[in-house]
């Protein structure tokens, strides 16, 4: 690769980093690699030093791979969390990254902005990006609109996480003889975990609650598409939760092109056939779009577009920030 030639899209989730090296030019990846364990959260946030451990070993041996020796032309980090957690990452990557591999143009985003590029590129629209948890994206390219997002606790409703409890709670009403019980899910569930009655004890107390009960969301749809009208109803409601994050943000003046990523989609019909007449319902000027790329491919888009100085999707202090001490394109303002 020639001096300026690369750049650099990173994706941080739960399973981890997802690393791509890409040509600055086209944004043609060259080169990925999946690394280590999900970065920590402490009191400070997301942990810088924790990311930079694994980050910077993994971009040396692709740039030695690659042959690209110069510093990258930009570099792109989408996060879970970053919106509300990312303020050490902020506080501290621009310096680390220059300081290690030469990084002047930096974009820190969240997970849902890189989706919505990975998804849409730099067009208006909306993107819904489900998994564990759930969130709405949308621009008109001036500002961004997010809706929900909140964790398991205070919203992400119809997302994995949401979807796998209201099925257990069916579960748990049929182990009791309640109203509402489903005595599928209560089998699903004792297949899963094991005896249902022992079940708060192992759960409450780990810390990775939600991918726990996001991990019985599948379980819900089995159910649902084999008949059970509880689990049916539980994605119903779902999609309706969904539904009404994407109208949220959904830019109003003229065709919203709307896109769903992530693996929440990947349920199949018992969610998407509810959720499409619910989108139809709420959003009946919006057209649902396949979505390009997954979020490494945003964040590589987004590294490219910056390189290129033509990067238009709105600048924001949480959801994408540029770093110091150089910035290009993008519009808004970016105080942190």
């Amino acid at each position: 690769m020639t001096a300026g030639g690369w750049v650099l899209g990173v994706d941080s989730g739960g399973s981890g980093l997802r690393i791509a090296l890409a040509h600055a030019e086209d944004g043609r990846v060259v080169e990925t690699v999946s690394s280590g364990e999900p970065v920590p959260t402490g009191p400070a946030g997301i942990e810088a030093a924790a990311l930079l451990r694994q980050l910077l070993p993994a971009v040396e041996a692709m740039r030695l791979s690659a042959g690209a020796v110069d510093a990258p032309a930009a570099v792109a980090i989408g996060a879970a969390g970053m919106a509300t957690l990312g303020g050490e990452l902020r506080a501290v990557l621009p310096g680390a990254l220059k300081q290690a591999l030469g990084v002047r143009r930096l974009a820190l985003a969240a997970d849902a902005v890189t989706a919505y590029a990975g998804a849409l590129g730099q067009r208006p629209g909306a993107v819904v990006a489900g998994g564990t948890g759930m969130i709405a994206l949308g621009t008109d390219l001036v500002s961004w609109r997010r809706a929900d997002g909140w964790g398991h606790l205070l919203g992400d409703c119809g997302g994995g996480a949401w979807i796998g409890r209201a099925g257990l709670e069916a579960a748990m009403r049929a182990h009791d003889g309640r109203r509402g019980g489903s005595g599928a899910l209560l089998a699903a569930a004792e297949q899963r975990f094991g005896p249902v009655g022992g079940l708060p004890g192992a759960l409450y107390p780990r810390t990775d609650r939600p991918a726990v009960l996001a991990s019985f969301a599948p379980d819900v749809a089995g159910c649902a598409a084999e008949g059970d009208p509880v689990a049916a109803d539980v994605l119903a409601r779902a999609a309706a939760h969904i539904a009404e994050a994407a109208a949220a943000v959904c830019p109003t003046a003229g065709e919203c092109e709307i896109a769903l990523t992530g693996r929440l989609f990947k349920l199949g019909d018992p969610l998407l056939v509810p959720l499409a007449g619910e989108l139809a319902d709420q959003l009946p000027y919006a057209r649902p779009v396949s979505a390009a790329e997954d979020p490494l491919g945003g964040a590589v888009a987004i590294a490219a577009a910056l390189a290129r100085g033509s990067l238009r999707l709105p600048r924001d202090p949480r959801l994408l920030h540029l770093g110091p001490p150089e910035v290009s394109g993008g519009s808004g303002s970016d105080t942190t």
